[in-house]
């Protein structure tokens, strides 16, 4: 008697067609094939160089302007005029350009993907996408262009990692320290090419919760990271008709992790791993230069929220620059419909939207030598926010919202209560 299905093996197997087992390599047709500034026009090269002129489904690609946005050189002007010609020629079927948004938020805003789709994209943190149910795969320029050219692409069938919570959240936890938790209990290769499959106990978890934690499974090692279809799901998609994906009978997973949500207190990742996890109060007083408040983990409404309901009425401290970046456009006229702009402005945070800027280094607000950051986006290794010798600390909305208006880090608990 077959003993089940896991969420991979069930959206991989009805794409082939058969059953799937770990381990297996197969062949599939990619629903949706993404590619950005970063590595986009690498895969453009590609099909030049190789000849390619024309592609079997145009309509299942999209471009995405999003990392270097606004162009900070005339070298990136030059690639996003390459990419917007590529646009044209090739007639792609979607293309966000730049101040749009962050290509794997807008993917998901955009419902561009639906439940049970395979996604790939030229950027690693591509598996955000599995919060609503797609297996969503990060590969080089290599494989896209062979992707893109083809129509098809190659997979060794990941085995699944089953997370289970329980409970609530206290506040001021949020699913940024629940990921940062996750991390600090196993270890940043805990999940190398197996799919973490967040099942029992979600219902706790918003939407954007879960943008958050499929985020972060990146720096677990996951090759995919995926929720189910439950009634959040249903929600998002509204009208739009999709097949729902949840496991099916007994799914034999090749690890289980247990989490009871109310024994989880406000996290803090140290430099330069993203496994070195501490609670806040372990590094409380730490000062800091930057706070970053923002990037494709926590860029959507309810992270700017929870920061505003600690920012208002007060102000940033006189040691500190605060760098807020919503993750599209879409998000940043919300939060301005409902005055949480006024409010980060207002305390004296620089807000724009709908790039990937200080994250990866790469403009607006890039960090010095020797500089300490504290931020909410998902990597802290040496030199990913600018000069090597800075340190970065990674932390939930509300910790870096706290912090800022101390200029070192605090537990917010006494902003929004414990």
């Amino acid at each position: 008697m077959s003993p089940g299905f896991t969420l991979t093996e069930k959206i991989l197997g009805q794409k082939t067609g058969r059953r799937v087992a770990p381990g297996e390599i197969i062949e599939v047709e990619p629903d949706f094939i993404g590619i950005h500034d970063i590595l986009g026009h690498t895969v453009v090269d590609l099909l030049e160089k190789h000849g390619v002129s024309s592609l079997p489904y145009p309509e299942r690609i999209g471009v995405f302007i999003d990392h270097a946005v606004p162009a900070p050189s005339p070298l990136y002007s030059s690639i996003h005029r390459q990419l917007r010609e590529f646009v044209r020629e090739k007639k792609i079927g979607y293309f966000s350009d730049a101040g749009n948004g962050i290509m794997h938020n807008v993917i998901i805003q955009e419902k561009l993907v639906s439940p049970g789709d395979i996604l790939i994209a030229s950027d690693s943190h591509t598996v955000t996408v599995g919060a609503i149910g797609v297996f969503a795969v990060g590969m080089g320029s290599s494989d896209i262009a062979y992707a893109m050219a083809t129509g098809k692409t190659w997979l060794r069938v990941p085995e699944s990692i089953k997370v289970e919570f329980e409970g609530r959240l206290k506040t001021p936890v949020t699913s940024k320290d629940v990921a940062l938790y996750l991390l600090g209990e196993n270890s940043s290769s805990w999940a190398n090419y197996k799919s973490i499959e967040y099942i029992g106990g979600i219902r706790v978890f918003s939407l954007n919760d879960r943008i958050t934690l499929a985020n972060m499974s990146t720096e677990m090692g996951a090759k995919a990271a995926l929720f189910p279809s439950d009634e959040v799901i249903k929600k998002f998609f509204g009208k739009k008709s999709f097949s729902p994906v949840v496991p099916e009978g007994n799914p034999v997973y090749s690890d289980e992790f247990f989490v009871e949500l109310n024994k989880i207190e406000p996290m803090v990742s140290l430099p330069h791993r993203v496994d070195n996890v501490k609670s806040v109060y372990e590094v409380e007083g730490t000062e800091i230069d930057t706070v970053f408040l923002g990037s494709c983990t926590s860029g959507v409404e309810e992270d700017f929220i929870m920061a505003a309901k600690v920012l208002k009425g007060k102000k940033i401290s006189d040691s500190v620059r605060c760098i807020a970046i919503p993750a599209t456009r879409k998000i940043y006229q919300n939060l301005l419909d409902i005055g949480i702009v006024k409010i980060l402005v207002g305390v004296g945070c620089i807000v724009t939207y709908g790039t990937c800027g200080p994250c990866w280094g790469g403009h607006f607000g890039v960090a010095g030598p020797g500089e300490t950051v504290l931020s909410t986006s998902n990597r802290n290794f040496k030199g990913r926010m600018g000069d090597p010798t800075a340190k970065i600390y990674l932390a939930s909305p509300y910790t870096v919202a706290a912090s800022s208006l101390e200029g070192r880090i605090v537990s917010p608990e006494k902003y929004v209560g414990g």
